[in-house]
């Protein structure tokens, strides 16, 4: 018999709020976190906002001295697993450490640093790069230093899937759960990509909005205006338990992971493939992993960048997998009010989702104005709504075609 996996503690570190009571608070309120970009001088820039995180103290949460050595991706990535742990009530101390893990996903890890180092060593000279330099940059440290942390001593990975990331590190630890490998795992996803180089090379893509005279409304996904995505920072950590460890300290269950689907178009570097075919295999995936009905599932937290080809292709996918009914379940895009987080985008919507099940709340796609043909279905428009729901589906999708999708359950 399967082992089953639930969620017992969440800790997220976003634009529009940290921890797990402000952030939800602020999904409910349709809050935007948009605004001008202020990390550098954005002035030549064709798109000028982003959804940076403001009203952050590293020092909250490490030493000063220690935060100095570390990447702003792993500050965030260790603010929001003390709040995960804290939100969990777990003693890591009394755990057997070989039995917990830390898997954690990032598109690009330490890009500010690599930056500045590089910057360092045009202008003074490669004796004057920093010994911290790589320990700082290289993608897997945010796990490293949270496995130091906590004294986790089981399976340690960090999944580089572009923005699929912090899902695929979700459905890496669900699967080493319920395939006894541990008993508890901290995952999720830490990105800060907001820096100048990485912001030049997306609007050299073309893939950033350039509504910059409206920030906050500049993220529209579904809607027939939409211009490309909104950068976002931040992480999102979530404590998974095996179901009979969780109940035996007394956790409280968030929700319940019961499945988890994974494929690649094989298609195109940046583009996704007709229709979507990728996403909806992984779809199908989940859904066959948990062993239910397509019409079971009652919202999509959508991937939904509000770009013009991924939102019609996504919306193309949920109706290949779900038929009619996808015209009855709910869709959502919070990205609208986060920002795009890249790799841990789908760490935070996996937040969202679960607490979406346990709160009966449904959150809405913000700034949604004009409809778009192509695009037709109840994407949940400016304003969300109470309804129970029972399972909810989280998708994820990643330059070089990967796609990834977890599918929650009310516990």
């Amino acid at each position: 018999m399967k082992r089953r996996v639930v969620v017992t503690g969440v800790g997220a570190v976003t634009p529009i709020g940290h921890g797990k009571i402000n952030f939800w608070n602020a999904i409910k309120e349709g809050k935007c976190g948009i605004d001008y970009v202020t990390r550098f001088d954005a002035s030549e820039y064709t798109c000028k906002i982003a959804a940076e995180v403001k009203d952050f103290d590293v020092t909250q949460y490490i030493d000063k001295k220690e935060a100095k050595r570390m990447d702003r991706y792993t500050h965030y990535a260790i603010a929001a697993c003390m709040m995960a742990i804290e939100d969990a009530k777990i003693n890591m101390k009394e755990l057997n450490g070989e039995r917990v893990g830390v898997i954690l996903g990032s598109g690009v890890g330490g890009i500010e640093t690599l930056e500045d180092q590089h910057n360092t060593m045009l202008s003074k000279g490669p004796g004057r790069v920093s010994p911290f330099f790589i320990p700082m940059m290289i993608s897997n440290m945010a796990a490293g230093h949270i496995a130091i942390m906590t004294g986790a001593k089981g399976v340690n990975e960090t999944i580089v899937s572009a923005c699929a990331s912090g899902t695929n590190a979700i459905g890496d630890a669900f699967r080493a759960i319920r395939n006894g490998d541990v008993d508890v795992v901290i995952t999720g996803g830490a990105e800060a990509p907001i820096t100048s180089l990485s912001f030049a090379g997306f609007c050299s893509m073309k893939a950033m909005s350039t509504r910059n005279e409206d920030p906050k409304c500049a993220c529209s996904p579904f809607d027939a205006e939409r211009d490309g995505f909104v950068m976002g920072e931040g992480a999102g950590i979530l404590i998974l338990e095996e179901l009979e460890h969780a109940r035996s300290r007394g956790a409280e269950i968030i929700a319940e992971v019961v499945g988890y689907g994974s494929t690649d178009d094989a298609y195109h570097i940046t583009a996704p493939a007709p229709n979507g075919e990728g996403g909806a295999r992984a779809m199908k995936l989940a859904i066959e992993d948990a062993g239910i009905a397509p019409d079971e599932v009652d919202y999509i937290n959508a991937h939904g960048t509000s770009t013009p080809y991924n939102d019609k292709y996504e919306t193309a996918a949920i109706k290949t997998v779900f038929g009619e009914h996808a015209y009855k379940l709910a869709v959502s895009s919070t990205k609208s009010m986060t920002g795009h987080l890249l790799g841990a985008a789908g760490a935070v919507e996996a937040i969202i989702s679960a607490l979406a099940l346990k709160d009966n709340y449904i959150p809405a796609t913000i700034n949604y104005k004009n409809p778009d043909a192509e695009c037709d279905l109840d994407y949940v428009i400016n304003q969300g709504r109470n309804k129970e729901i029972k399972y909810a589906l989280s998708n994820s999708l990643g330059f070089g075609g990967h796609n990834a999708t977890i599918l929650l359950k009310k516990y």
